[in-house]
């Protein structure tokens, strides 16, 4: 089943820096939207690159503003949700000198209303380049990810009220890093990343469903989707559109890559333009019919305003760019 699209629109201004690899979430404040890009790295991609700058843009004044710099050092691969007037900032990795990596188990929280950061409980098993999702505008679910020195296939869960975590049923699936998804209702969908293949790593094609128990948010039964419409492909922007009852992924590459864009089989990754999502009703795939500019390096997808948008991420050649790109969707 095809869906249509518009044309590329830009609907708001570009970032005031080039980024990539950085955390996207937004949010409704006061009837408005906001957009925050956190973290990631510049231009040159060099470990010294890695920035802890955060941004906020104000979608009716059609202006970013440079928040609070997150607190410590800069860092990679986090994710980032919204919840009751918060920014949740979780994970990440850090990389020194010697280009040695570290996960973090940092959860940072930006007030929206006092402009400032606090720091909530650690996550118990720290990582990087997981998926999120909130359930019951509350409950913030980590979907695997890479802690260390492998993927695991945990899910942990944090109570953003009682500032508590609880680890809930593990994937079924191969663990994976750099894969994309998100929560609909009280369905958590996500696919593809990468896993480790003798001493490299390969795109993933799986693609699962997890269905969370209404009466113990830690239960989750896991079933296998069928693969979606392309290559499987890793750090693919994806969001949650709830009111058509869909996931958006937009957008990844083929060829798992470190930071610099460079795979890990040591060819140049290049970006995809298929756009495509997951009808939770329909338990079907839609392919977009007309996709946006290639792109890849993504750790958000914002959904909104009948648009799926961007913010920053590499272009082809590994091009660390500020953009803003939205593609109009009915």
């Amino acid at each position: 089943m095809l869906t249509t699209g518009d044309k590329l629109s830009g609907i708001w201004p570009d970032l005031p820096e080039p980024v990539s690899n950085n955390a996207v979430a937004a949010a409704e404040q006061d009837n408005r939207l906001i957009v925050f890009s956190l973290l990631g790295i510049g231009s040159s991609k060099l470990n010294d690159a890695i920035t802890n700058a955060a941004y906020m843009l104000d979608a009716m004044s059609g202006r970013w503003s440079i928040l609070p710099a997150v607190p410590g050092l800069g860092r990679l691969a986090s994710t980032a949700q919204c919840v009751a007037g918060r920014v949740y900032l979780f994970g990440g990795y850090t990389v020194n000198v010697q280009a040695a990596e570290h996960s973090l188990p940092n959860l940072d929280i930006y007030s929206i209303s006092t402009r400032s950061w606090t720091r909530g409980s650690d996550i118990p098993i720290p990582v990087d380049d997981s998926v999120s999702g909130v359930y019951r505008n509350r409950y913030i679910y980590l979907i695997s990810g890479w802690s260390e020195s492998d993927n695991v296939e945990l899910v942990q869960v944090y109570d953003t009220v009682t500032n508590i975590w609880q680890q809930a049923t593990p994937i079924a699936g191969t663990p994976v890093f750099g894969h994309a998804g998100s929560i609909i209702g009280d369905q958590i969908i996500y696919c593809d990343g990468a896993y480790r293949s003798s001493n490299s790593f390969v795109a993933s094609n799986g693609c699962w469903l997890g269905s969370i128990d209404s009466g113990d948010l830690t239960r989750i039964t896991w079933n296998r989707l069928a693969v979606h419409p392309g290559a499987a492909r890793f750090r693919i922007a994806a969001g949650a559109d709830l009111g058509r009852g869909k996931v958006w992924f937009v957008g990844g590459t083929n060829n798992p890559y470190n930071y610099n864009g460079i795979g890990y089989n040591g060819e140049p990754s290049e970006p995809s333009p298929v756009v495509f999502s997951y009808d939770v009703s329909a338990r079907e795939w839609q392919l977009l019919t007309n996709s946006g500019p290639a792109s890849m390096d993504h750790r958000g997808l914002i959904v909104a305003h009948n648009a799926l948008t961007t913010v920053g991420g590499m272009e082809g050649a590994q091009q660390v760019n500020a953009h803003v790109r939205s593609v109009m969707i009915r």
